[in-house]
């Protein structure tokens, strides 16, 4: 048995610092080689730390939320030889063990101590699983995780088929589907009896019982991870940018009777387009008239960068908090092209696969809350760019044109802007500019 102390790697890109997310182990664990042992994040994505050994964790240090220098020590492993993790999988003996040995440097989990005492029943319970013996999380990415949350199974009972044993989706859906047919059996064979006290409703949760009862309950949720980058995003960009905000509806029932007909025409062999893909032609076109909206801001050195090419921000809801993709070179797009791209970029966010070059360069930011999207907001600018173009809800509602009341498709744009170096007057040009384009689309594919 050799110890190893796992230092915090580089994760290059000049990081010197990364935020610790979560544990993915504890003390007791018995770990394979290439086992996630936490989740880091720095400034813009979340990075797993794998174990270079396989081996017996004895000591963790640092939190989730505290900020680790690259170079610090992270996690302390028992290193086993090759001969010696099949003799080891039960765990029991390695955790009482563990308890006993010193914490790595000073912040280590000491005051995890009392929390040890559980965890050879925890292994032994995970020894019970097929294909995952000792691991009390079992090798898994975290999209693969989640997939196992949204179909309710136990990750720890499914056998994994990739390297190491490592969980993989088709693993999740499996078990799924095995565990659904065990379950169906049973149900098909109870007896009329049997299947009236299945059918017995069960008792109101706690809290639902009282309608009108007072409670007192309370939840500390520590803001760690994605949420302290975005709490600290949105404070130093409201902190230091003086925001202003323009509201202007829209009538888009030209546009939207254009994206039905191109949907019904060609939406089955290129791909149906929302809205979104013409906003962004929009964008690209209105940001050749008032380039100043198309720009960087640094504030410190007192300088402003305007940008040719046109890589939009598209704000993504996930299920970790607000992620923002960037959709480069807009301006080489057609719509097609730019719905594609933006439908991948979405679901490499939701899924946690975006790189750190897929989250960062934006020019220009759009966000949009669907159908939620109300009758008017105040997005916040995403510093250090000076215009973010809200989307707000499509509402068909009576207009006057002609002076007659008719039904049009109606929708506002609310769009923030950087004070320090957009004149109001230019902003409601740009947006105005946005108006004509959506309001008689045909404008947006002439030269």
């Amino acid at each position: 048995m050799a110890a190893r102390v796992i230092k915090v790697p580089d994760i290059g890109e000049g990081i010197a610092e990364v935020e610790l997310v979560e544990w993915l182990v504890k003390v007791g664990d018995t770990v394979a080689e290439d086992q996630s042992l936490a989740i880091v994040m720095t400034d813009k994505a979340s990075v797993e730390i794998p174990s270079p050994v396989a081996g017996t964790v004895v000591a963790l240090a640092g939190e989730a939320g505290q900020m680790l220098a690259v170079g610090a020590e992270l996690v302390g492993i028992e290193a086993q030889a090759a001969g010696e993790v099949a003799a080891t999988a039960g765990g029991g003996a390695a955790a009482a063990a563990a308890s006993t040995r010193p914490a790595v440097g000073a912040t280590a989990t000491s005051q995890r101590a009392a929390s040890t005492s559980d965890a050879p029943a925890g292994a032994a319970a995970a020894a019970a699983a097929p294909g995952h013996a000792g691991f009390d999380k079992p090798l898994a990415s975290p999209s693969v995780r989640r997939h196992a949350r949204e179909r309710g199974v136990d990750l720890r009972q499914v056998p994994g088929s990739g390297p190491g044993g490592r969980v993989r989706h088709e693993d999740v859906e499996r078990f799924a589907a095995s565990a659904a047919g065990a379950q169906a059996a049973p149900r098909a064979a109870a007896t009329p009896a049997a299947q009236r006290v299945a059918r017995a409703p069960s008792p109101p949760a706690e809290g639902f019982g009282a309608r009108y009862a007072e409670r007192n309950d309370e939840q500390a949720v520590p803001v760690v991870g994605l949420r302290r980058r975005i709490a600290e995003k949105m404070q130093e960009a409201k902190r230091r940018i003086p925001h202003f905000s323009y509201v202007e509806e829209v009538d888009v029932t030209e546009l939207e009777t254009l994206r039905a007909q191109l949907n019904a025409k060609r939406g089955a062999e290129r791909g149906r387009l929302t809205l979104l893909p013409f906003l962004l032609r929009a964008i690209v076109l209105a940001v050749r008239e008032f380039p100043q909206v198309n720009a960087r801001y640094d504030d410190e050195a007192g300088v402003v960068t305007r940008y040719g090419a046109v890589h939009v921000g598209v704000a993504t809801q996930t299920d970790a908090g607000l992620m923002v993709p960037v959709l480069r070179h807009a301006e080489a797009l057609d719509l097609w092209a730019s719905a594609s791209e933006i439908a991948r970029l979405a679901e490499a966010a939701r899924s946690a696969k975006a790189t750190r070059e897929e989250l960062s360069g934006s020019t220009i930011t759009v966000t949009s809350l669907g159908a939620l999207g109300g009758i008017a907001s105040t997005p916040v600018i995403n510093r250090p760019e000076v215009a973010i173009v809200g989307v707000n809800r499509i509402v068909e509602r009576p207009v006057i044109r002609g002076g007659a009341v008719v039904a049009r498709k109606m929708m506002n744009l609310s769009s923030s802007f950087d004070h320090r170096v957009i004149d109001g007057m230019h902003a409601a040009e740009f947006v105005q500019a946005l108006r004509g384009y959506l309001e008689c689309p045909a404008t947006m594919f002439v030269d």
